[in-house]
């Protein structure tokens, strides 16, 4: 043997051997690639991106937009946004068993003599686990053993996660259609607060608090974990997930820095609570925002707002602070740790309409809000 034969083991191979190795290494980096797509997806307990998930809802939020029209009613775009999330769950799933069959049909053309239909026939067979094209030779056999399992685990994967999605999303849901009863519909802080005030509850909301902390803290797990989630739409139209953050947050910073009635240290709490939450599932979707605001810098509530929340409180008999101006200080001061974030995630979910939140949503500020999906847009703000 040369020292060039020595040195390149490769060289007296057959040219089409050399093909078939690429070839397999090939299927099994995609078959690899999508395991770990739904790994990340369904099992991983964090937020972790996923180029197959992202692809498919990227494309599927195009397709739905475009079905919803250029410039939809709200309830035509309710009605098809609300499958926009499930259809794509459904979708990523077949998407996952495609690239699998795909990827076992490159390994089984390169460990066999026949030829491509022949391939992805005994690919899908094994896949299915349908038995109807049987492997020859010990490492065909082994492929299909392979296959059939990773075809038994995505179905079962689909099994655990589904129920599990569900279930935080009545979850999220319960404390969502509360606050139609508490905040009215579309629901604001103001009347929240005016609400709880003329039952007497406006001094003692300690336990309403903590829930809505627990609330902001449960949706910045499962909207990580379960990216899907964000876009699932509410049962009643003109409930949601965003605007009713928004609504406790605001709620909270105008009790804490508008009315007289102590520290209110659990508000504060569910505010800092709420703000993380926001930012942490904004920053999974790759939203800009500042981490470290001041509190003076701009917000998108202009003074003269808060001016006629600040009378209408009064009107409604609440105790608030004589100092106006230090009020809107420290209100503005809480409110620029989520003003933005909650903004662009309610452009991107297409909230429904909600004063203080989806109302200025887009750069139009007048609109009540943006009629596009999946589109990064900087909220321009105001004093």
């Amino acid at each position: 043997m040369s020292a060039t034969d020595i040195s390149d083991p490769w060289r007296n191979l057959p040219p089409m051997m050399g093909i078939r190795i690429v070839v397999f290494a090939v299927g099994l980096s995609l078959v690899a690639w999508t395991l770990l797509s739904a790994i990340r997806t369904v099992v991983l307990p964090r937020g972790a991106q996923s180029a197959i998930t992202r692809v498919v809802f990227r494309t599927f939020g195009r397709l739905f937009r475009m079905a919803a029209g250029a410039r939809p009613t709200f309830e035509r775009q309710d009605r098809v946004m609300a499958l926009f999330s499930p259809v794509s769950l459904l979708a990523l799933a077949v998407v996952w068993v495609i690239l699998v069959d795909l990827g076992y049909m490159l390994m089984y053309w390169s460990v066999q003599q026949a030829g491509w239909a022949e391939a992805y026939f005994l690919s899908g067979s094994s896949l299915l686990t349908l038995g109807f094209a049987p492997a020859e030779g010990l490492t065909e056999r082994i492929l299909a053993f392979s296959e059939a399992t990773i075809g038994l685990g995505l179905v079962a994967l689909l099994i655990a996660f589904l129920p599990a999605i569900y279930s935080s999303f009545q979850r999220r849901e319960r404390k969502v259609g509360e606050l139609e009863v508490r905040a009215g519909s579309p629901p604001t802080a103001t009347e929240f607060l005016t609400r709880h005030h003329s039952i007497g509850w406006l001094e003692d909301m300690s336990g309403s608090w903590l829930d809505w902390e627990a609330w902001f803290l449960e949706i910045q797990e499962a909207h990580t974990s379960y990216p899907a989630l964000v876009f699932f739409r509410s049962p009643i139209p003109e409930q949601h997930w965003v605007t009713a953050a928004g609504t406790v947050l605001d709620a909270a910073a105008l009790l804490v820095a508008v009315c007289d009635t102590g520290s209110q240290p659990e508000a504060r709490v569910t505010i800092r609570a709420g703000w993380l939450a926001l930012r942490r599932i904004a920053s999974f979707f790759g939203i800009d925002f500042d981490p470290d605001p001041q509190p003076d810098d701009p917000i998108s509530i202009r003074r003269v707002e808060f001016d006629l929340v600040y009378d209408r409180l009064a009107e409604a008999g609440l105790p608030l602070v004589a100092d106006r101006d230090q009020a809107w200080k420290d209100w503005a001061g809480w409110r620029v740790n989520y003003d933005s974030v909650l903004l662009q995630l309610a452009e991107l979910t297409m909230a429904p309409y909600a004063p203080w939140t989806s109302d200025r949503s887009s750069p139009g500020h007048t609109a009540p809000r943006i009629r596009r999906w999946g589109v990064r847009k900087q909220v321009r703000t105001s004093a």
